[in-house]
């Protein structure tokens, strides 16, 4: 009996409406076009907009168009994994608010809480149901609300993210293609450089923590991109080694839109040209756990059957890895 393999079948995304662009945030903190371009990459990000609204609100339009395309109803989905940094609610989880908005009525599901690396670990442990037989549909969903813990007073953290989510879904594959390994890393050490101070059960919110702005999302700059280009690019280049691929059987790299000099320096680190990496960084900025899965969307159909696709991200606290798939199917 072949081996079976967890091969993404179905991708689709949504982003909000609403562009901020560089030229509003120019009015909003002391930053310019120039500046923000120079070092990120970044133009313009989704904001999403509208009173009540959460992540799971935009990974509704999200799955919903995965559903459609795929041909399936969502009460044959039987997992949920949500990769989110900004969940609804601390509890219950956003993965049981989907799928009660989506009619999932069958699905059990958790959040996957891995900052930008989310969807890479998503991927892997969703596989891995996949592999032993125990589901045959898993959905994977990573999206974030940035927007809801940015301080747009702060221009280290503000130029940077954007709102948007992303959908994968997974199936048995017996033909060799779908995952095929997957490194995931942490170093628990990187919590004082990114990450978001208050809220959690060691600082719970307080008036104190309010009027100190302790939840808002938090960076220390230099030391996370020090860290990012090093661990990024390294696992990378740690999968294609591990499976013995050159830069010449590399089809594309999907990575992390954390940085445009990050991802420059990732694909230089795998010997992979520019025509093979995918980019939108500029159009949507970093929406964390959406990145991954809103590139795979908008490329979705450039890729073949077969092809060798590298996925690789790194994330606050720290947590970073990479993922090594044969795409699984042609789009018409």
């Amino acid at each position: 009996m072949s081996k079976i393999h967890a091969a993404i079948t179905a991708v689709n995304g949504y982003v909000p409406d609403y562009v901020l662009t560089n030229a509003e945030l120019e009015t909003m903190v002391d930053t310019s076009d120039e500046w923000i371009t120079s070092r990120t990459g970044i133009k313009e990000r989704r904001i999403l907009k509208g009173e009540g609204l959460g992540t799971s609100d935009m990974a509704v339009h999200a799955v919903n168009g995965l559903l459609k395309k795929r041909g399936i109803d969502a009460k044959e989905i039987e997992l949920i994994i949500f990769c989110t940094t900004t969940p609804d609610f601390t509890f219950p989880a956003t993965a049981n608010v989907l799928a009660d908005k989506i009619g999932a009525t069958n699905a059990w599901g958790y959040d996957l809480q891995a900052a930008c690396s989310g969807f890479i670990f998503g991927l892997s442990t969703g596989a891995s149901f996949i592999e032993s037989g125990r589901h045959k549909k898993v959905l994977v969903v990573g999206g974030d609300k940035m927007s809801s813990i940015i301080n747009y007073e702060d221009r280290t953290t503000c130029i940077i993210f954007g709102d948007g989510c992303g959908c994968a879904l997974l199936e048995p594959n017996e033909e060799g293609l779908g995952i095929q390994d997957s490194i995931l890393r942490t170093d628990g050490s990187g919590r004082d450089f990114l990450g978001m101070k208050a809220g959690g059960s060691v600082m719970p919110a307080t008036h104190e923590t309010i009027d100190a702005r302790l939840h808002f999302a938090h960076q220390e700059g230099p030391t996370v991109f020090k860290f990012a280009v090093t661990n990024m690019a390294d696992v990378a280049a740690e999968i294609m080694e591990r499976n013995g691929l050159t830069a010449d059987d590399v089809a594309w790299l999907v990575p992390h839109q954390a940085n445009k000099r990050i991802i420059d320096a990732t694909a230089n680190r795998m010997g992979v040209t520019t025509d093979k990496v995918m980019i939108n960084i500029e159009r949507y900025g970093n929406t964390t756990n959406g990145t991954i899965p809103l590139c795979l969307w908008e490329w979705e159909s450039r890729l073949r059957k077969g092809d060798n696709i590298v996925l690789a991200a790194f994330g606050g606290g720290f947590t970073w890895g990479s993922v090594y798939l044969k795409w699984a199917y042609d789009t018409n």
